[in-house]
């Protein structure tokens, strides 16, 4: 009998798990245990799965955990492991792709090129999955998710496949929120890019990762930028000027090559971070007014 069998499913193909540690499903390689975790084959499975999922189950999609910080209590209910699962991209038509929601954003920025497609090089520097890209408008150097999506496909909790087109939602900045109440998860989208050159795609991803790569902590786990920059301004900027480079809560750290990553240097809890969040946070604010809002996702229990 398999795991999901167990769980009360059937004509399951994808796995199921049980009492997962997510420090492995997360880049910051902090936090606690999900109570349980599925990974669909794909995505009829993944429709399969929801349609029999008990309506008061707990449920979060989770790609590459680059944006998400599960507290040290763990999580109740399930998670969809979207990454390795829902991987199909093609090309679309001459100046489109369909991506799937667990399509990284580098090997959307290489696929693009490679099909001499421009204006996808930014993916490549996002730490992500398409899925968690569409929810919060992911982007860096000046692009942004949305601008690039025609139509996306969504899931809703029975299991029901629609497409949606992006009048349909409230987008913006590191935002997007659909305007009627529903809760639905992205499964896949359609890109439009324009006809360029591939040596010339692959030249700017070249100067855009080295770019990250001399800004960035890439060596140590991090969740990438920790705060939405405020109007007009930097967070990073801000949090550097306040003294805070180097601020260290136990095993989490103020990066000191790039004030707005907070860095795991040695055995970090979820607790020592999110702690650490809302230090900065609020010496920002009282030193400068400003008030500096998360962009990344913080989920589960705390510990008591």
């Amino acid at each position: 009998m398999s795991e999901a069998a167990k769980f009360g499913m059937q004509e399951l193909r994808g796995e199921m798990s049980f009492e997962v540690d997510m420090r492995r499903y997360t880049t910051w390689r902090a936090g606690g245990i999900a109570q349980r975790m599925y990974q669909p084959a794909d995505l009829e499975d993944l429709q399969n799965f929801l349609r029999q999922l008990p309506a008061g189950e707990p449920l979060i999609a989770v790609g590459q955990g680059s944006n998400l910080l599960v507290r040290d209590g763990g999580l109740r209910g399930t998670v969809l492991l979207m990454v390795g699962a829902l991987a199909e991209l093609r090309q679309h038509g001459d100046q489109m792709l369909y991506a799937q929601a667990g399509v990284t954003g580098a090997k959307l920025a290489r696929f693009a090129a490679m099909n001499n497609l421009c204006g996808a090089e930014f993916f490549g520097g996002i730490p992500g999955t398409l899925g968690g890209m569409l929810a919060m408008n992911a982007g860096c150097y000046g692009s942004e998710t949305w601008q690039k999506v025609k139509r996306v496909q969504v899931l809703t909790r029975t299991g029901e496949l629609l497409e949606r087109l992006p009048q349909e939602y409230e987008i913006g900045y590191r935002h997007v929120q659909l305007s009627a109440a529903s809760e639905e998860f992205f499964v896949g989208a359609w890109l439009h890019f324009e006809q360029g050159d591939a040596e010339t795609a692959r030249q700017e991803m070249k100067a855009l990762l080295e770019k990250r790569n001399a800004s960035q902590p890439l060596d140590l786990p991090n969740a990438g930028s920790v705060f939405r920059n405020p109007p007009g301004g930097h967070a990073a900027k801000l949090i550097e000027g306040c003294g805070l480079k180097g601020k260290r809560i136990g095993g989490a750290q103020v990066s000191e090559k790039h004030a707005n990553f907070i860095v795991n240097v040695g055995e970090a809890t979820a607790a020592d971070i999110e702690n650490l969040i809302e230090e900065v946070r609020a010496t920002v604010l009282q030193q400068t007014g400003v008030d500096l809002h998360p962009e990344v996702r913080i989920v589960g229990e705390k510990n008591i």
